[in-house]
């Protein structure tokens, strides 16, 4: 915006930025007032340029907004915590989908926003022509949420089967625009271990089922892999770092060394504090049991191991130490997580 105390014929051309006031420069005015608070909004992580953020070194900080978490789609809505997680899982926390009780109402709204806000929003930022191969990837991670993939397996699949010219280095900027917009997370695999991080392939969750689900048109809601997603969510909500696992084994079988690997859903890490989770649906077995049991006991260390059930189980710990809980207490009640 120009400046209207300043007239351009008045100034040199090597000074005619000095004529106009930017959006930066409101803040930093701001930030020489005395007493005064400044908060400023934005759709994605890359709106400020990095200018704002060398000015406001150490003299500000992010606040991450997250869709609505399930206790508060519970108070919003006023049904009873079984009733409001079957909801949840489906419509996920965006505001107006929670606060709408009409289905076709909130359908029509989830889209929109994908489509209005978040795709508009990526296109028009990176100066995309042609947002279709954009659409084809997240549409790919919101029908794999929470499943092994890396650059190179979409490009491939692009061009197999929606015959689109693509590219890994492409794929990977898609991958980043989209957790630059919040409308996926990245989790990165580590090896407990080995103690390392492994880059490649990595695991993306929808930021909000509703979007996911709804761009989907509600065909795939698989009640474990909503579940899994729903746990990633509520732990990133709470301020952790959140891996994926991955645990080797080497074992002895007819005098040779065998190496098996598994893995840990969720590896939690606040600080020195880590605590394992394992999102499982359902247990109706001991064989299943036992195969949830196996990475964490693989594990080797003495930090807090959860396994993530359905429904309203109360904590329940076995003779290895192991915590069985319901996802609802355990969306409901952070202090499960700590012990």
């Amino acid at each position: 915006m120009r400046n209207p105390g300043i007239k351009l014929a008045d100034i040199s051309p090597e000074d005619k930025k000095r004529a106009y006031v930017t959006f930066y420069d409101v803040l930093n005015e701001f930030r020489a007032m005395k007493n005064v608070d400044v908060y400023v909004t934005g759709s994605n992580s890359k709106m400020l340029s990095k200018d704002v953020a060398t000015n406001f070194r150490d003299r500000g900080f992010e606040i991450k907004v997250y869709p609505l978490s399930l206790g508060e789609y519970i108070e919003a809505t006023g049904l009873d915590k079984s009733e409001a997680f079957d909801e949840y899982l489906i419509w996920g926390g965006m505001p107006m989908a929670v606060l709408e009780r009409n289905d076709s109402v909130r359908s029509k709204y989830l889209k929109d926003l994908f489509a209005k806000v978040y795709m508009k929003d990526i296109r028009e930022r990176h100066r995309l022509k042609d947002d279709t191969a954009l659409e084809r990837v997240a549409d790919m991670l919101f029908s794999t949420v929470g499943s092994l993939t890396t650059p190179f397996n979409i490009s491939a699949t692009l061009r197999n089967q929606a015959k689109l010219k693509t590219t890994d280095r492409t794929i990977k900027k898609y991958l980043d625009y989209f957790d630059e917009s919040f409308l996926f997370s990245k989790a990165r695999r580590y090896d407990v271990r080995g103690r390392k991080y492994l880059y490649y392939p990595e695991k993306y969750y929808a930021t909000d089922l509703g979007l996911r689900n709804a761009r989907t048109n509600f065909r795939q809601t698989e009640e474990t892999h909503l579940m899994e997603n729903a746990i990633y969510n509520e732990l990133i909500r709470r301020g952790y770092n959140v891996d994926v696992g991955v645990v080797e084994h080497f074992s002895k079988e007819n005098g040779k060394t065998i190496r098996k690997s598994c893995e840990i859903d969720f590896v939690v890490n606040l600080g020195s504090k880590r605590v394992y989770v394992q999102s499982a649906y359902r247990i109706p077995d001991e064989e299943k049991r036992e195969q949830e049991r196996k990475s964490l006991k693989w594990c080797g260390d003495f930090f807090r191991k959860i396994i993530v059930t359905s429904g309203t189980r109360r904590p329940l710990v076995d003779e290895d130490g192991i915590v069985y809980v319901g996802v609802i207490p355990f969306l409901l009640d952070s202090l499960i997580l700590e012990g």
